[in-house]
């Protein structure tokens, strides 16, 4: 184990900075003011509207959009577990091309079926986050379609049920936003397939993109507003 000390020091940085940054987004004050919690704010925005508008489709093809989009992620992490058992199926593959290359990066059959697993977990993780968010819109949309007629809007059952949608609306939202950062993680994860130096790397590059999306961004600012 001790001549793979960068190795692992290099993945406990990876480990700990995303499940770092995934607690301060979420649970956290500071969070509260990230471009995700704004956009919650108008999830209920949307919700409570609804209630001064008979004709929905509108609203129904918003969600539909929503479904699809979180449908087409779920599939790529799909195609992206493929990929990487395949990947670890070639181990003998790579490492002759690796060979072959004018710096020697090649890590033994072991430590590179290693690599290869922690990619397989990521991108399962990732599929389980976006397969439970598009059940929650599913649920969102069938609440949506339960939504009291306008004539009741001033009611408490209206008031209940629109709290009610918006927090599984949130609940789905929070789920996706987890797999689109398994997805972001992963591709600072494939830094360490080169050298765990350069994990280190590409970790704060992309905690450094995601913080600044969440809250230094043209979007963060635009919400703001």
């Amino acid at each position: 184990m001790g001549a793979y000390w960068v190795d692992i020091a290099a993945v406990a940085f990876f480990v700990v900075e995303w499940l770092a940054y995934g607690f301060t987004l979420e649970h956290t004050a500071y969070g509260r003011d990230s471009l995700s919690a704004r956009m919650n704010a108008y999830r209920e925005v949307w919700v409570r509207n609804m209630l001064d508008r008979e004709a929905r489709m509108v609203d129904m093809q918003i969600m539909a959009s929503l479904q699809n989009g979180t449908a087409f992620f779920a599939s790529t992490s799909l195609i992206a577990i493929g990929g990487a058992l395949a990947l670890l199926r070639a181990t003998n593959d790579a490492l002759a091309v690796l060979r072959e290359l004018p710096v020697d990066l090649t890590p033994s059959p072991a430590l590179w079926e290693v690599k290869c697993v922690g990619l397989i977990l990521i991108f399962i993780y990732a599929f389980f986050k976006f397969a439970w968010s598009y059940r929650l819109f599913n649920y969102v949309a069938i609440l949506l379609g339960a939504m009291p007629p306008s004539s009741q809007r001033d009611t408490a059952e209206a008031e209940a049920h629109v709290m009610r949608t918006t927090r599984l609306f949130e609940a789905a939202g929070r789920h996706f936003n987890r797999g689109q950062r398994a997805f972001f993680f992963a591709l600072g994860y494939l830094g360490w397939f080169v050298s765990p130096w350069v994990l280190l790397i590409t970790t704060a590059l992309v905690v450094v993109v995601t913080w600044r999306r969440q809250f230094a961004s043209n979007a963060w600012r635009a919400m703001g507003g």
